[in-house]
């Protein structure tokens, strides 16, 4: 869900610049505390995997181009604010080095991608963590439901950011309710296919090493303290 530049004005491109600079400095912060030894090779192929697939895109509206975001995937795996840095670095390069999303519209696409998506994805996949640990249900099958759910969820939400964004500022000519079921019909079928991709990839990570998995080890944690 790249943006181009010119897509919204700007003074909507500096708020939202502003505000994504702001939530990547505190998940800088705050990205120590989940990391470790073995947790930081991870991240780094996190980024690396989500890099390749994002460079998979297709048009959706002039100026925005649709591809799998990576936010549940990153944040299940590595942490909420592990994983925004690591699609928000995804972001910098492809825009820098690939031209691929425009230099002004980097703050809208990480505030969508990194900050939006990441916060719904991993938002959605401890609420659904937390049910089915309510009933004694955490197996790795149930765990590619969460996957899949919380993939789906955090796609059409960032989707909605740039919604928000161009209707503060949007300087196309399409309309606001064009731009609205466009986006929000074809990131529906992003998100499936995002969930399935997400669902996969953290099942075989947990069946091979559970102790990789940010969202299971918080999960035993609350676990423990709670008895």
């Amino acid at each position: 869900m790249h943006m181009s530049d010119g897509i919204v004005n700007a003074p909507t491109s500096v708020i939202f610049g502003v505000i994504a600079v702001v939530a990547i400095g505190f998940s800088a912060r705050r990205a120590s505390a989940e990391l470790d030894e073995r947790t930081v090779p991870l991240a780094g192929l996190v980024a690396a995997f989500i890099f390749a697939v994002q460079m998979v895109n297709f048009p959706i509206l002039p100026g925005v181009s649709g591809h799998l975001l990576g936010g549940a995937l990153a944040a299940i795996l590595v942490g909420p604010y592990t994983g925004a840095l690591c699609i928000a670095i995804v972001l910098v390069v492809q825009s820098l080095l690939f031209a691929d999303g425009g230099v002004t519209a980097l703050g809208t696409n990480i505030t969508n991608m990194a900050v939006i998506g990441v916060a719904a994805g991993y938002g959605t996949a401890v609420l659904l963590m937390s049910v089915l640990g309510r009933r004694g249900d955490t197996g790795t099958g149930r765990l590619g439901v969460v996957a899949f759910i919380a993939a789906l969820v955090g796609t059409v939400c960032a989707a909605m950011g740039f919604v928000v964004q161009y209707a503060f500022g949007g300087a196309a000519s399409a309309s606001l309710g064009a731009v609205f079921g466009y986006m929000l019909g074809t990131h529906v079928l992003i998100g499936i296919g995002e969930g399935i991709i997400t669902a996969l990839t953290v099942v075989a990570v947990a069946r091979s090493r559970p102790d990789l998995v940010y969202l299971l080890r918080r999960n035993a944690d609350r676990v423990e303290v709670a008895a």
